[in-house]
């Protein structure tokens, strides 16, 4: 069986460009805008005063007809000429009448009127090229060296030297030394204190030449005799450390202190040879009453005055050099910092 509405025999429509296409859709706006202008224009019209009308001669129809064949041959096929019109309708139709319309003096000009926009090309659209789906590929950067690359050894980047910085000098002091000069003093306090207790024991007849060595040995086994040495070295050092690296002068005037410490201990040594445990206290107040003004008492006041200023004599000469060497090092110090890390390549 045979499709009744079956269209085979009739002709083919070829089909149409682009180009084509594009002027026609174009033409299809410019006529509709332009009808837009003409209902504007007619309600301009109908408000405007009405003027003589004109009834349209053989220019205008000329005029009209070579319009529509510049836009046939442009179209295409598709639209017919002017001849092809007239001879199928067989009279070209007469445009009608129409009044003039005077615009107002304050309208705005028609931007389509303007040169620019009559300069204008709306044919010259062409299709967009079909977009590329194919994947994109990145080629990696091809560096080209303008001199050829030798393989070299790579020096090893420098490596920071850290330098330890010197350390500040620490002032030395004279407190040993004074303990140790103090010792001396000490003995020489207890043989001048011994010699101080012969002397006074040849005064009262105790003491002959002939017991001189008994006697001593005797005052030797003796608080009397020690305690005082004893005390006096205890002063003798803490006043050696609290004037340390001074001068001569302070331990010419605070050696009256080490002085009166030495006739303290006579006192203190006294009481240990009764001994004072054994004593009641007026027997101790009496003991005591009865040395204070002793020449034995006054003695060790007197020696150890005089032993302090002259080995704190001494002590002082040996703190002077003491301070020079502080100073020195002080001095070796800051020339090592000004000078900075050295490097020494052995």
């Amino acid at each position: 069986m045979s499709d009744p509405k079956s269209t085979y025999g009739d002709p083919v429509e070829e089909p149409r460009s682009v180009d084509d296409v594009v002027g026609r859709a174009n033409e299809g706006l410019a006529e509709a805008e332009a009808a837009g202008r003409g209902a504007v224009d007619g309600d301009r019209t109908a408000d405007a005063p009405t003027a003589d009308a004109r009834t349209p001669d053989a220019s205008d129809v000329d005029s009209s007809a070579s319009v529509a064949d510049a836009r046939a041959a442009e179209g295409g096929d598709d639209l017919p000429s002017s001849s092809e019109r007239t001879t199928d309708a067989g009279v070209a139709p007469a445009a009608a009448p129409a009044a003039p319309v005077a615009a107002p003096k304050d309208a705005e000009p028609d931007p389509w009127d303007s040169p620019e926009a009559a300069s204008l090309d709306y044919r010259s659209h062409t299709a967009a090229p079909p977009a590329d789906e194919s994947p994109t590929v990145v080629a990696a950067p091809v560096v080209t060296s303008s001199e050829p690359v030798a393989d070299r050894p790579t020096a090893p980047a420098p490596q920071p030297i850290f330098v330890q910085a010197p350390e500040a000098p620490r002032p030395r002091g004279n407190r040993a030394a004074a303990g140790a000069i103090g010792l001396l003093a000490a003995l020489a306090f207890a043989v001048l204190y011994l010699a101080a207790w012969l002397g006074v024991g040849a005064l009262r007849g105790d003491v002959t030449v002939a017991n001189v060595g008994a006697a001593a040995l005797a005052a030797l086994a003796t608080w009397s005799l020690w305690v005082p040495t004893v005390v006096f070295f205890i002063a003798f050092w803490l006043l050696g450390a609290i004037i340390n690296r001074g001068r001569w002068g302070a331990w010419v005037i605070f050696g009256i202190f080490v002085g009166f410490a030495a006739y303290g201990g006579h006192l203190l040594g006294a009481l240990f040879q009764a001994p004072f445990w054994e004593l009641t206290a007026r027997e101790g107040s009496e003991l005591i009453t009865a040395e204070l003004l002793a020449p034995l008492a006054i003695a060790a006041f007197v020696i150890g005055r005089e032993l302090t200023i002259w080995f704190g004599a001494w002590v002082a000469s040996r703190g002077k050099r003491v301070t020079e060497l502080n100073v020195e090092a002080q001095r070796e110090y800051e020339r090592t910092l000004e000078a900075g890390p050295q490097l020494v390549r052995a």
